[in-house]
């Protein structure tokens, strides 16, 4: 007769021949990316963000993190989803479609698609929930749907927010990427900058809040790591072209294990979060992304050896009067003096 510890034994023996001795740890029981479309560091900074204020002071971030180019949603939200860069994936616009394309993706993982997020995960562990909930109808243009278990297109941002809600207190899945698209739209309408830019922003921060609220209620807030993102900034009512303003994007990473009140000195790029989302939940990144995971978000992780720094990042020289939003700064004088100031808004540096 076989003892509980012979049994026991040969347990532990067959699982450590099944489990590769190379095998990425899992370092997040969820993980929660949420995008927000037109979402720029100007925006975080200047518009009233309690929610993500309270994400930074708790957790590790950036306002440096860059785009690709070109800074169109097409381009940038298959970069964020696929770990590689347009050159590789294929994706240069919003009117991309599997199949019809000015060059093929450089490798193919399922249905002509570059291999994204979702269907890594999928593939190297099937057991795992994956969602993905989108405000804009155009990123569902981007990935092989046959690898998320729960996708679908909401109709607004209200929406979009009520089905990553709902879906989370009932599915707590491991892997979920929501999209809003509304900061956007004012972006687009009104102009980045501009009162209505910031009141979306605003409520970006409270829908995000919203997101973080429903993981606390599902019980599983303890064990989720929550990245706040976006796709390009803008200039004026667009975007599309090669500015900072329209690049930089902020990346905030929040929860467990995360490092409080952290600014990553690190260069950052969009196509570093899917490999970030890889690592945190232990799936090994292909050779085919240039992504790679930017550990020191979390505790224990060292900050990498750095021979050359991140660029100093001045502010650009403030003309005033003040311009806002498209209004350009200066003004028009008529029958009285005319008023300039140029002030240089850094520590360090002058105006000449």
């Amino acid at each position: 007769m076989r003892t509980p510890f012979f049994c026991l034994s040969l347990l532990a023996a067959a699982l450590s021949v099944s489990a590769p001795a190379n095998a990425e740890p899992r370092r997040a029981g969820h993980v929660i990316v949420i995008g927000v479309d037109g979402l720029s560091p100007d925006g975080v900074i200047k518009a009233e963000t309690p929610v993500l204020d309270d994400m930074m002071a708790k957790g590790s971030w950036s306002l440096h993190a860059r785009g690709v180019l070109p800074t169109t949603s097409g381009a940038n939200w298959a970069s964020i989803i696929t770990g590689a860069g347009p050159e590789q994936h294929g994706v240069t616009s919003n009117d991309w479609q599997v199949g019809e394309f000015n060059f093929p993706t450089s490798v193919t993982g399922s249905g002509g698609f570059f291999p994204s997020i979702f269907q890594v995960l999928t593939d190297q562990n099937p057991e795992l929930e994956i969602g993905s909930i989108y405000n804009w109808d155009g990123f569902g243009n981007l990935y092989d749907h046959r690898f998320v278990d729960y996708d679908v297109h909401g109709a607004d941002e209200d929406r979009t927010t009520d089905l990553a809600v709902d879906y989370i207190k009932a599915r707590r899945p491991d892997f979920l990427f929501v999209h809003l698209d509304h900061v956007d739209h004012a972006g687009h309408a009104d102009g980045h900058g501009t009162p209505h830019y910031y009141e979306a922003v605003t409520k970006a921060d409270a829908l995000i809040g919203r997101i973080r609220q429903a993981t606390v209620e599902a019980g599983i807030a303890e064990d989720t790591v929550i990245l706040v993102t976006s796709d390009h900034g803008g200039v004026g009512k667009g975007h599309g072209g090669e500015s900072l303003a329209e690049l930089e994007i902020p990346w905030i990473v929040y929860g467990e294990g995360v490092k409080p009140g952290v600014e990553l000195d690190l260069p950052i790029n969009t196509f570093d979060t899917g490999a970030t989302v890889a690592w945190l939940l232990g799936a090994d990144i292909p050779y085919a992304w240039l992504g790679r995971p930017v550990r020191p978000i979390l505790q224990g992780e060292a900050m990498p050896a750095q021979a050359y720094r991140t660029s100093s990042f001045y502010a650009p020289p403030s003309i005033l009067p003040a311009g806002v939003g498209n209004t350009p700064p200066g003004g028009l004088f008529i029958d009285g003096a005319a008023q300039m100031r140029v002030r240089n808004p850094n520590a360090v540096g002058e105006v000449r």
